[in-house]
């Protein structure tokens, strides 16, 4: 996921190391945002993993909607 995200930064002209800098600011405001039991969840996606996504499934459910999804 975390390497997708870095090929389309790339895409728009990013260079590697700024949009390695970019995802650790977006992982680190989703984190001053969200609780602190859905920190790991962050975590685990930003070392390559799929996170346990249980608690934050009915969240990001919601939230699809604003990006187009169904």
């Amino acid at each position: 996921m975390i390497n997708e995200l870095k090929v389309k930064l790339t895409a728009l002209g990013m260079d590697e190391a700024m949009a390695d800098k970019a995802i650790v600011t977006i992982a680190e405001f989703a984190k001053s945002k969200l609780p602190s039991v859905m920190h790991s969840s962050i975590d685990d996606v930003m070392a390559g993993k799929n996170p346990d996504l249980g608690q934050l499934g009915g969240l990001l459910g919601g939230i699809k909607g604003f990006f187009g999804g169904k």
